[in-house]
């Protein structure tokens, strides 16, 4: 059941704008306070009748007085979740969820990522957040905590984000225009006759950059073919591609250089000319069948990612050294079945998912010498595979006040390298992971509008490729990397406030051994090995309010005290250091804050101010290197709709920074040269229109 509350709208006329709103005066936009999630319960169900720490981000959050362009803008909302924008798109964002991901020194790792019910992330754990389509945006679904273990090896969480469905037949486009010669495009076709419908999207973003040498051209396409099988069954095609080349890398800057000059970029980039070119295209299909009360869903997919990446990598006379130009094509796929089925048992309903999962790529992987940025002698040469597969049971019972939910996940994930330049000596090698991660958990409804619940859960974490890659030094491979094992508690409330708020509360703890820390980080090339204990202890609440006079609120707050739970030996600036218990782990806030305030004075108009709080960040693991400094920001956005006759027309503006702060964004953890650092921009905006026509 989805509660709303619609506030009523101020009289006033839009004279200025010289067309009629795009809404009648009773049609302000409302709160959804209990969204329907498919997220964690792999079944449609309630998020408010879920034992787990789940939020959802619908298309106006997504997409309404934003560019588009990075997850961050919507997740910025997410208790938990720390995503943040590196103003670097060779090394997409950053992305945690409770700390877990932080290290990552480019893309998502840590977390589950799923477009349309196929994966995002790669096989090893790997994903990269650029390939959600946000002119595409329906919802997003963000969980944390427990139930994350059963999607298998991602310790953090899930994000899984769904594009919309083709309406009437209608074409539209956008563009947007804002600070550092920022641009983008979009134009968008669908149209629906009988039971099928198509949408197809391509989008072009053009920037000069924040910072010095971090230039980026990012394309994209997208489309989508759905149709109605029958009365019970549907059909889904989905391809999407992404081609970005010769996007510059600006590397981190040392404290003193991000302080005295933000917008500079370190010599290093400039003379091997770091740069990162990929293209990516994936497809996939989704098959959805009833039978009376149960259900059968099937995927598959397949794709293709090539990279090539100029890393700040001196030539070096070791034998073993990987060079300085990563080249790898990738070919990947996978498919997964699931059968839901419901009935009943002890007097209580009961909802049963049953599936199995395999997901596998394989690299053609070479290494070159940088030499001032071209690509010479040949250094590497090997092909990668991976391959995850996963059988997995999840069933709730519920009656009366009581929701009860058991599940069992047994994974495996497989790494296979077979060297083929051998002049260096055989790197050749396996290395298998597998595990068994169960997740119990139980809600009691206190009354209607109150739900307690509870969960505890066993998580499993591989290293990627990416980290087995390089052992200390950069040489050879790291078959010695054993996986993290966690253990997931949690306890929380959800409240359903009058007809108009919600309000969610969440208090959790993980435990961690073999938590994978960085070891050396040269160039843009990180190298990492096993340390011993961690925890994570933690707080998250959020609220969200239709106000009266057409006001809305939103507010997120994430109190979260990540450290190392035992010392362990490491090597900082060349020298052997010993780490003790209870340093801080590095790239995780201890808090953070956001909040919203949108006003809706006349139906189609919408202004907000919105405000961030984030405490500083440890840049290392002795936690002696200067730390990237808490800062507070304050946003405000504008957005206008409007129709006329067969077209529709919206606007928006916004201006982030707004009392243009010097701060630092986010940090390159375990910097071997000291780089840790990555400034954000000052006061910044960026203004744009969309149009659309309907037949």
């Amino acid at each position: 059941m989805q509660h709303r509350f619609a506030p009523t709208t101020l009289a006033a006329a839009l004279a200025a704008l010289g067309l009629p709103a795009a809404h009648a005066a009773g049609d302000a936009p409302s709160v959804t306070l209990n969204p329907v999630v498919v997220t964690g319960s792999r079944a449609e169900a309630a998020s408010f009748d879920l034992p787990a720490a789940i939020d959802v981000l619908n298309r106006e959050q997504l997409t309404a007085g934003q560019p588009r362009v990075n997850a961050s803008e919507a997740l910025i909302a997410v208790p938990g979740v720390v995503a943040n924008n590196r103003q670097n798109y060779a090394q997409d964002l950053q992305i945690s969820s409770r700390g877990f991901g932080a290290r990552s020194a480019f893309g998502v790792r840590g977390i589950k990522l799923v477009a349309d019910g196929i994966p995002a992330s790669m096989p090893d754990g790997q994903g990269q957040a650029a390939t959600f389509n946000l002119d595409m945006a329906e919802r997003m679904e963000v969980l944390r905590g427990p139930f994350s273990a059963l999607y298998g090896n991602h310790s953090g969480g899930v994000i899984q984000y769904f594009t919309r469905e083709p309406e009437a037949a209608a074409v539209s486009g956008g563009f947007a225009f804002g600070s550092y010669g920022t641009t983008k495009a979009d134009l968008t076709v669908e149209g629906k006759e009988g039971a099928t419908g198509a949408i197809a999207n391509v989008s072009r973003l053009d920037t000069n950059g924040y910072r010095d040498h971090s230039a980026a051209l990012r394309e994209q396409a997208f489309a989508k073919i759905g149709t109605r099988l029958s009365d019970v069954s549907t059909l889904s095609f989905v391809v999407n591609g992404l081609w970005q080349h010769d996007t510059q890398d600006p590397l981190g800057l040392t404290w003193a250089a991000a302080k005295n000059a933000p917008r500079s970029v370190d010599a290093s980039a400039l003379t091997y000319n770091t740069r990162k070119s990929i293209d990516h295209l994936q497809g996939g299909v989704t098959y959805d069948r009833r039978f009376g009360s149960d259900a059968l869903q099937l995927t598959a997919y397949s794709g293709q990612r090539s990279v090539v990446q100029y890393q700040a990598i001196p030539i070096s006379s070791n034998a073993k050294s990987s060079g300085g130009v990563v080249d790898f094509d990738r070919n990947f796929y996978g498919f997964g079945a699931r059968w839901i089925a419901r009935g009943e048992a002890l007097g209580g309903r009961v909802t049963t998912t049953t599936g199995v999962d395999y997901d596998a790529s394989t690299d053609k992987r070479s290494g070159y010498d940088n030499n001032k940025g071209t690509a010479s002698t040949l250094r590497r040469r090997e092909s990668d595979s991976v391959a995850a597969s996963a059988v997995y049971v999840q069933s709730e019972w519920a009656r009366d006040a009581w929701r009860l939910t058991g599940g069992l996940r047994y994974n495996t994930v497989k790494f296979d390298v077979y060297d083929e330049y051998l002049s260096n000596g055989n790197d050749s090698g396996s290395r298998d992971y597998s595990r068994a991660t169960p997740v119990v958990g139980v809600v009691y409804a206190l009354n209607p509008a109150v739900n307690l619940y509870a969960s505890a859960a066993k998580g499993f974490e591989t290293p990627t490729l990416n980290e087995l890659f390089y052992s200390a030094g950069g040489t050879g491979f790291n078959f010695g990397l054993a996986a993290a094992r966690s253990q997931h508690l949690e306890v929380g409330a959800k409240a359903l406030v009058g007809d108009a708020s919600r309000v969610n509360v969440a208090l959790f703890q993980v435990s961690t051994d073999d938590e994978l820390v960085v070891a050396d980080s040269t160039g843009g090339r990180t190298s990492y090995k096993n340390a011993g204990k961690t925890l994570r202890q933690g707080i998250e609440v959020s609220a969200e309010t239709a106000w009266q006079r057409d006001l809305r609120s939103r507010v997120s707050l994430s109190h979260l005290r990540a450290v190392y739970d035992e010392a362990f030996n490491t090597v900082f600036q060349s020298k052997a250091i010993t780490v003790p218990a209870g340093n801080a782990i590095p790239g995780v806030p201890r808090t953070t804050l956001f909040g919203d305030l949108a006003w809706t004075p006349v139906a189609g108009i919408t202004a907000a101010v919105e405000g961030v709080y984030r405490s500083k960040v440890y840049v290392e693991d002795s936690n002696t290197a200067t730390p990237a400094s808490s800062y507070a920001l304050a946003n405000v956005r504008l957005t206008a709709e409007q129709r006329s006759g067969h077209w529709r027309f919206s606007e928006f503006a916004r201006v982030d920074n707004l009392f243009d702060r010097q701060y630092i964004g986010s940090v390159i953890v375990g910097d071997s040269n000291s780089r840790y650092y990555e400034p954000s921009p000052g006061r910044n905006g960026m203004v744009g229109v969309n149009l659309r026509y309907l037949w």
